[in-house]
């Protein structure tokens, strides 16, 4: 992102640590799953929530080795994990985590865009009332045209706005999808349950059909 145009709480979401670091969540919140259906040892997972950690200089350093982000980043999370790393991303495939957590990302983007939109909101309705009695010149074909109030003209960029909002709620909800199904989308290594108490975990639906990805159409409406 470009700094000077960005809200600091904006573009914190799109640092390589929090990208990292929301990896991180993914597969914390599957071994926490995994466990509660007894397919790994619950006191792994406690393991791996107690040590697991990170460097993102260490994984762009594997990364340029072994040219692959995700093994990457699972290799120096197991550096610090040990024994208990066998179980990280068992039965998943990358795009599990990276389109899970870019989910993650999109909607932590969409709640700071709905706070301040409201924001906004709330200014133009205030303004809308404020000055529904200031009179100013009206245009037509670019020209002068009829008196109009600023106000009437705020309470149509308020309207606007608010139809903003509805469509910022909808893309939300067609962002806020995981994905949990191992290669190609067949569930073939991994149980379909574990996607479901996953996404539940980190407030996401299951993707109804993914294939090797999250479908893109979703991305797009965002």
């Amino acid at each position: 992102m470009i700094e000077r145009y960005t809200l600091p709480e904006m573009g914190d979401l799109w640092t390589d640590a929090h990208k990292f670091k929301t990896w991180l969540q993914v597969e914390i919140a599957v071994c926490e799953a995994q466990a509660e259906l007894g397919k790994i040892p619950g006191e792994a997972v406690e393991t791996i929530k107690a040590k697991a950690r990170f460097d993102v200089n260490r994984i762009l350093e594997i990364e340029a080795e072994v040219k692959h982000d995700v093994i990457a980043f699972l290799t120096n999370v197991n550096e610090s994990v040990g024994e208990a790393g066998r179980y990280i991303h068992l039965g998943m495939t990358s795009s599990d985590v990276l389109d899970t957590a870019l989910a993650l990302q999109l909607v932590a983007s969409l709640d700071i865009l709905l706070t301040q939109l409201e924001h906004l909101i709330q200014a133009l309705r205030y303004q809308a009332q404020q000055h529904r009695q200031t009179v100013m010149v009206g245009r037509s074909h670019g020209i002068h045209a009829e008196p109009i109030t600023l106000g009437f003209k705020l309470a149509g960029w308020l309207a606007e706005m608010m139809r903003h909002r509805d469509r910022l709620v909808a893309a939300h909800k067609e962002v806020a999808v995981g994905q949990i199904s191992g290669a190609v989308g067949t569930y073939a290594n991994i149980d379909p349950q574990i996607e479901c108490l996953t996404c539940q975990k980190l407030g996401l639906q299951p993707e109804a059909a993914s294939t090797q990805v999250i479908s893109r159409d979703r991305h797009a409406y965002f």
